[in-house]
Formats: structure tokens, sequence, C-alpha cells
């Protein structure tokens, strides 16, 4: 998981910055069509036309602050602030890592029938319903993160009984 997302993050990012130069081009070869541009993004926005090409032509005097005001307006990118596939990966290895084992943590003890499977799946709950608690608003998000929970577990059950594997 964690080289997916470092391999995700470094192509969104090089993409990111072919895009940049498509536009740090643009910005060199047309700067009259960038900042007429620009004045009608800020027109739409609901800027004063006048105010707008005033602005706009502000902007673009300095070539880099034109190139992070059309990337955020344009693209909806900052590009200083580009996410680090590194942080990316690590941060997936640790949640997915930490993810899989604690469901995993009452097989380990010598417990029969159906308490392991209870405890696992009451596990995984309480922990999607903490996750979906500290990533958004706390109602729609806990429901969400313990129905995929839940999900995921009765598609690997259903698996499972398909070819024939059960936990015992």
């Amino acid at each position: 998981m964690a080289a997916g997302e470092w391999i995700s993050v470094s192509a969104q990012n090089e993409l990111i910055e072919r895009e940049l130069n498509v536009e740090r081009r643009e910005l060199n070869l047309n700067p009259a069509d960038e900042t007429e541009e620009l004045a009608a993004m800020y027109v739409a926005d609901g800027m004063d036309p006048d105010r707008a090409r005033l602005a706009a032509a502000d902007v673009m005097r300095h070539l880099d602050d034109a190139l992070v005001v059309h990337a955020r307006t344009e693209l909806g990118i900052d590009p200083g602030r580009l996410a680090s596939p590194a942080v990316t990966a690590v941060s997936s290895l640790v949640c997915f890592l930490f993810g899989a084992l604690l469901p995993v943590v009452p097989w380990f003890f010598d417990v029969s029938g159906a308490a392991p499977t209870i405890a696992s799946i009451a596990i995984a709950v309480i922990a999607a319903a903490a996750v979906g608690a500290i990533i958004g608003p706390i109602p729609r998000t806990m429901a969400r993160q313990v129905l995929i929970v839940l999900g995921a577990c009765a598609v690997t059950y259903g698996v499972g009984q398909l070819i024939g594997i059960n936990v015992t």
C-alpha cells in the first residue's frame, strides 16, 4: 500500500509540474492573454470588471506570483503545497498496518467459539467509528466508515465461503 501511495503521489506531482510548466510557458509567451484570462476569472467570481483588470495587471507584474495565482484559479492547486510522496507512503504504511492488525488481536488468544469473531468485528467497528469521528462530520463519516468496514467483512466472509476457507 505504501509503495502504491508513493507512486500515486509522485505521478500526481509530476502531472501538476507538467501543467505548471505549460502555464509558465503561456505566461511568458502570452502575458496579455493570460492577464485577460485572469481578469475574466475575477469577474466571474463577482469582482467589478475595472477592478478585476487592475488586480490581474497587478498580479501579472511578477511572473512567479502570476504562476501561483493562475495555478490556484485555473488548476485549483497551490504549487508550494504539493503532497510529499514519502510522508504519504509512511502514513499509509502505518495506517494500514495498524488497521489490519487491530481486528486480528482477538485471534492471538486461545479462545474458542464465536468470541474471537465477535471481538474482531467489534474492534473493527469501534476503530472505524473512531477514524470517522476524527476525519469529518461525526455522524456521517462515522456511519460511512463503519458501513465500509462491515461491507468489507461481509465480502471477505462471502469469498471465504465460496472458496471453502473458513475461520474456526
